[in-house]
Formats: structure tokens, sequence, C-alpha cells
């Protein structure tokens, strides 16, 4: 099996939509999806994953299936020093060297102020979303592997988020999100490719071929936008900080 996690293109948050690069960019994205034979198509509810879905699925002719649980993951915590609402995916390094348990799979929802706070529930939902539609496609949770039950080579395509893509690969990865989203970027209108494996009969991982690609972009002569990256150096005013 694969499956084929696409980030919305360049978005303008303030109308969850896509600016004008985006609409280009999701544009040269259709130029190589319409290429690969899909099973399904999956989207998040939100209007800038639901207007870089429809330029594909428009170009195929096809339609996709929206579910709630892909949307972007922003369900905050508080930080402890300050009672700051916060998102996950954007601690500072030295506060994450302050809460080393944060990398750890098995302690990062011990944290107090996550274990405080909707996160664990909200953590909870997507792991049981991705883990309901694999299970519709042969694929049964079991601990930290999946039971086949019915082994195929069918590809998914979810059209989402860099926060949603970073706790779903973290689950089928026996991660912690929060390692993967301190220390990976994906691009809008990146394409993350991820395999399953039966190496042994009966039991199945995840592997991931290629994560946040953008040739498509290069294709097409078109830069790739700066949204889900931090400044390079901190005396570049022109990044974010």
């Amino acid at each position: 099996m694969r499956l084929l996690f696409i980030r919305h293109g360049d978005p303008d948050y303030v109308h969850d939509s896509l600016t004008e690069k985006g609409q280009k960019e999701v544009e040269y994205l259709a130029d190589r999806l319409e290429k690969i034979q899909a099973d399904a198509y999956f989207l998040s509810p939100l209007g800038r994953a639901q207007r870089t879905g429809e330029a594909t699925l428009r170009r195929i002719g096809k339609t996709g299936k929206t579910l709630d649980w892909l949307q972007e993951f922003t369900e905050p915590c508080f930080l402890p020093e300050t009672g700051e609402k916060h998102l996950i995916w954007d601690f500072m390094p030295s506060f994450m060297d302050r809460y080393p348990q944060l990398y750890s799979e098995r302690d990062w929802l011990k944290v107090p102020f996550i274990q405080q706070s909707g996160v664990p529930a909200a953590y909870r939902r997507v792991c049981e979303g991705i883990d309901d539609l694999l299970t519709d496609y042969g694929y049964v949770r079991k601990r930290t592997y999946y039971e086949v039950k019915k082994a195929n080579r069918k590809t998914l395509v979810f059209f989402c988020h860099f926060g949603a893509t970073a706790v779903i690969l973290s689950h089928l990865f026996n991660m912690s999100p929060t390692a993967v989203m301190q220390h990976f970027s994906a691009a809008p209108s990146s394409v993350t490719t991820v395999y399953s494996e039966e190496r042994e009969c009966g039991i199945a991982s995840f592997r991931c071929s290629a994560y946040g690609d953008i040739s498509h972009l290069y294709a097409a002569d078109e830069p790739p936008a700066f949204a889900g990256r931090f400044c390079e150096t901190f005396d570049d005013e022109t990044e974010r900080h």
C-alpha cells in the first residue's frame, strides 16, 4: 500500500484559501498527480486543502472524501512558565531542551502541560482516524505494527496539512509528533510518500520513501514557498523567527 500526504499550496490563512502563488503550485502538483493511478482521495475540510485537492480532482474527473480528522492540528497547550496558549509544532529549541520528554514516543503525552490540555484527546482522534481508514483497506493496528488482513498495493492520496501529516506519521512510525514537527519542514504543495512493508507474513509496518518532495515545482521552474520554515540566521529580519 502507498500513502501520499499532500500539504496544501501556499496558504492565504486569512481567507483559508490559497495565494496566487499557491494556485500555480497546485496546478503544477496536478500535472504530477494526474499521472498516478490512485484508488482513493481524501481531503481536510479546511479551504486551503480543499482548493489544493480540487485542482487535481477536477483534472482527472474524480471526487474525494472529506474527513474531519484530516484538518490541521491546532489543539493548543499552555506553556508552564507563562500560561501562554501555544501550538505543539512551534516550540523554540531551548524550550524543547528543557522538556526532553517531548522527544519520547512513550512520555511526550505525560508531560504535565501536555497532559492537562486537549492535545492528548485530539492526538488520539487523528490516530484513530487513520487506523480506522487503514482497517477498511485491510491493515489493522496491533500495538506497534499492523496486522495484514488483506494485503494490497492500493494508493491513497491525502490533501491536508503539515501538522496533521506529522501527527499521522508519528503514529505510523511510533514516534513523538513533536520530534517530527520540530525537525522536518514540508513546503506548500509538497508530497510525502509512505509505503507499507510486509517483511513478515501478516505483519506490516510503514516506511517513508520521500518527505516533502517538491520536484513538480522544480520541473516548472517555480521556487518553493517559505511557509512552514523559520529564519536561517537570527539576524535576517525578512524571515519568520
